[in-house]
């Protein structure tokens, strides 16, 4: 036998060695998880609505785009409530508004060429009202949409919601909010209730969420397009059966993350494009002494057909993720940006301590992303300042593909408390530029995975 040969040989027999050494259940496990998936699809459901229709303008709203139109929305919204429900319909014209109430039944539906132009004057979204800020309750000004303890709402159509943020108005916010995020954690850590943490007008300056159903149960937000957000666009907070459905959101301000459902259950997310100057979706569960306090997961998560552009993650989990995670699938989903800088990303550390568990991505087609294809970061922030152990486990990613991107994993666990059972299968990575990045991993384990046209399969613990 020739020496090519014989290497060769070896190569082939130490492949097949590694794959008959991969664990036997592999197959069966993603089949199990991905059965949750199709159970978790059944469940969800739109909420129905009433036939009836309320137009805004039938209530004294002007389609000039200079006169404030909040008091006749409200009024619409008041009276489609009153009458049983429906839509409340913004007809074609620009729209100016301050804070937005959804209530039960209602729909705020957007038709096509109509804008909801949102005041960027801070008062427009007095009185306070219960709200989060990064994952710590708080009473803060209202998110520019906002819904409370309500049953079935929506917001719908083919118009747009138009936050008119800008370097000068919200995004400014953020280089002088440190005072005020640090006093409010430290509240959340010294047990002072939420209602008593009362934030707003003089020096707080917490940037508000675009649209936030809180405490809502049946919630559908589909088709309308999202624009200069001030901060996160789409937050529902412990939300059970949430519809989000064709909408295409572009904002690139400071930390304007396209969706983020935190401590909810069953949540469906498709055919949604994302351009966004933060993650894309990010799935979260509270921060740090509040996560724990209120101890609600974001579980039972579908996402499905969607677009990342620009982005820090394609879909993320973390950081704010001290309630846990688990239960959640991301499918036939494209992505394709050197501004997108990871397909999937986990974002925890010793200050959070979530659960992040059973999680799953299969068919998935990747043109070109600046870091990671898998990145999990346990170092994140405060990293090891923190009593609370981080875990991330039992994760499937199979059928992925992508042309290029700088690593294939960057996974960076604690030694004692380690990244596991992270499966990969039948995935092909092109134009990969460095070696994997493997801090703190127990069992990465690698079926028919494809690296710059090399063939893997091993187990890995680092």
């Amino acid at each position: 036998m020739t020496g090519i040969s014989r290497r060769r040989f070896v190569t082939a027999a130490a492949a097949a060695l590694a794959a008959a050494r991969a664990p036997a259940w592999l197959d069966a496990w993603q089949d199990d998880l991905w059965s949750t998936a199709a159970e978790i699809l059944r469940r969800i459901t739109d909420p129905a609505f009433p036939a009836r229709d309320v137009d805004i303008t039938a209530h004294g709203a002007t389609e000039d785009g200079a006169t404030d139109c909040t008091a006749a929305i409200r009024a619409a919204i008041e009276a489609c409530r009153a009458a049983g429900g429906g839509r409340v319909v913004v007809p074609p014209g620009r729209f100016l508004t301050g804070a937005i109430r959804l209530r039960s039944h209602v729909n705020l539906h957007l038709r096509e060429g109509a804008t909801l132009a949102f005041r960027p004057d801070a008062d427009a979204y007095l009185p306070l009202v219960l709200t989060r800020f990064e994952g710590t309750e708080l009473m803060n000004y209202s998110p520019l949409i906002y819904a409370l303890d309500e049953t079935n709402v929506g917001i719908s159509g083919a118009g747009t919601l138009d936050g008119q943020a800008n370097a000068q108005n919200w995004w400014s916010w953020r280089t002088d909010q440190a005072e005020a995020r640090n006093r409010l954690l430290q509240m959340a850590t010294d047990g002072v209730a939420p209602e008593q943490r009362r934030f707003g007008p003089g020096a707080s300056r917490l940037r508000v969420n675009f649209v936030q159903p809180y405490r809502c149960q049946n919630v559908l937000i589909e088709g309308v397009r999202i624009v200069n957000s001030p901060m996160w666009e789409v937050n529902p907070v412990l939300c059970t059966n949430v519809t989000i459905r064709g909408l295409h959101i572009s904002s690139h301000g400071p930390n304007n993350d396209g969706c983020d459902p935190e401590s909810c259950r069953d949540v469906l997310i498709e055919r949604c494009t994302f351009d966004t100057g933060d993650d894309c979706i990010a799935l979260k569960s509270g921060k740090n002494d509040d996560g724990r306090r209120l101890h609600t997961p974001i579980e039972n998560v579908i996402i499905r057909d969607c677009d990342m552009k620009d982005g820090h993650g394609g879909v993320t989990i973390g950081s704010e993720i001290s309630g846990g995670a688990r239960n959640i699938f991301a499918e036939k989903c494209r992505m394709d940006s050197p501004r997108l800088d990871r397909v999937l990303r986990f974002k925890n550390n010793a200050a959070r301590g979530g659960v992040i568990e059973r999680v799953a991505m299969r068919d998935i087609t990747v043109g070109e992303v600046a870091e990671a294809i898998v990145a999990a970061d346990f170092f994140y922030e405060e990293g090891r300042n923190g009593k609370y152990t981080p875990i991330l486990r039992d994760v499937d990613v199979r059928s992925v593909t992508s042309r290029k991107s700088k690593y294939a994993f960057m996974l960076r666990g604690f030694a004692e408390a380690p990244i596991t059972n992270i499966r990969v299968s039948d995935c092909r990575f092109d134009g990969v530029a460095s070696p994997d990045v493997l801090e703190g991993v127990k069992d990465l384990v690698l079926k028919n995975v494809r690296v710059n046209g090399q063939r893997r399969d091993e187990t890995l613990s680092r």
